[in-house]
């Protein structure tokens, strides 16, 4: 859930999806408001421990360099309870800060003051300063060895296998999130067919390009206000140039394509054109060409032929009955209508 609710947040800000924004931002403070609470729940219901002080064999020690007085020593111990606990003696390893002054009174074999916890024997703690009655008992105590066997851990000492679990859960919920938006997020405003234009050819006095984007959702619909003008504007500073050869728009992308080689008369100028106007001759070919229920649409703009000619719109829809075509100039006034079933081409 944190991986999904973070990653969501990133590709919420990636897209500019504003819901999805605020889906990862709410459930990443849910989340954080129930660790809290229930770290809490845990911390009230936890009762201080009982400890109870024993004898304890130190079968081995290793002391480990340090920078201060205290130096970090870990041992291996047979821990002896006493007969009214009821425990039979057992081993045990810890590890524990012993001062510099103090280590030479630990050796092998050598008996030492501890205290453990009944509940969690593995937690077990050497009196450094026990009291005078238990230093004469340790002086006096021999212990036997408890069998290898014996060897209590703590259960939740899998550390390494819980953080290594967590990070592949938290992994998998962000690439969730990345996976259900992969669309959007490598072939959209950001991604289209490259962070830049890619020359199909490139020599010192040519060179063609194709850049197109894809939007998605309901909000982003090339039909709605102004982002036809927004999109075209976003391909020209990818491209470089506002001179294109052609132009195509479908209901979730544009695409352009241009020639460096073209004279200015035989290229299309991406800012000089109605935009604001094609979203009203989509509507006129989705209901006046004889297509009940268009499946597609899509506005493909080339130069004009003949001297003197503007840019060439033509748009076209699809559906169940076939596909049809109407033409406009550069004012989107309409010169040419193609119902179904007409084949000729307007040229």
């Amino acid at each position: 859930m944190t991986g999904a609710a973070l990653a969501a947040l990133v590709v919420g800000a990636i897209l500019e999806r504003v819901p999805l924004l605020l889906a990862g931002g709410g459930a990443l403070v849910l989340l954080i408001l129930l660790a809290l609470l229930g770290g809490r729940r845990r911390a009230a219901r936890r009762k201080p421990p009982v400890t109870r002080t024993a004898l304890a064999r130190i079968e081995d020690l290793r002391a480990t360099s340090g920078e201060t007085a205290d130096v970090p020593v870990k041992f291996r111990l047979t821990v002896a309870p006493e007969p009214e606990d009821g425990r039979p003696a057992y081993r045990v390893k810890i590890s524990q800060q012993i001062n510099l002054v103090d280590i030479p009174a630990y050796r092998p074999r050598g008996i030492a003051v501890v205290e453990y916890r009944p509940d969690e024997p593995w937690e077990v703690r050497i009196v450094t300063r026990p009291t005078p009655e238990w230093s004469r008992r340790a002086e006096e105590a021999e212990i036997d060895s408890a069998p290898e066997s014996t060897l209590v851990k703590d259960p939740d000492d899998g550390g390494g296998a819980w953080c290594l679990l967590g990070l592949l859960a938290l992994l998998a919920g962000a690439a969730l999130v990345v996976l259900l938006f992969r669309a959007e997020l490598f072939t959209s405003e950001d991604g289209g067919t490259g962070a830049s234009p890619k020359p199909s050819s490139t020599t010192s006095s040519s060179r063609t390009f194709t850049v197109s984007t894809t939007v998605s959702g309901p909000s982003s619909s090339m039909l709605a206000l102004g982002r036809m003008r927004e999109t075209a504007t976003r391909l020209e500073a990818r491209a470089g140039t506002s001179d294109v050869t052609a132009i195509t728009i479908e209901a979730g992308r544009m695409e352009i394509r241009g020639d460096s080689a073209r004279p200015p008369g035989g290229t299309v100028h991406l800012q000089l054109l109605p935009y604001e106007l094609f979203p009203a001759l989509v509507g006129e070919a989705r209901t006046t060409l004889g297509v009940r229920d268009p499946t597609s649409w899509r506005i493909d703009v080339t130069p004009g032929t003949g001297t003197g000619a503007g840019p060439r719109v033509r748009v076209t829809v699809t559906g169940a009955e076939g596909t049809a075509h109407l033409d406009a100039d550069a004012t989107a006034r309409i010169v040419d209508r193609r119902p179904v079933g007409q084949t000729a081409d307007s040229g």
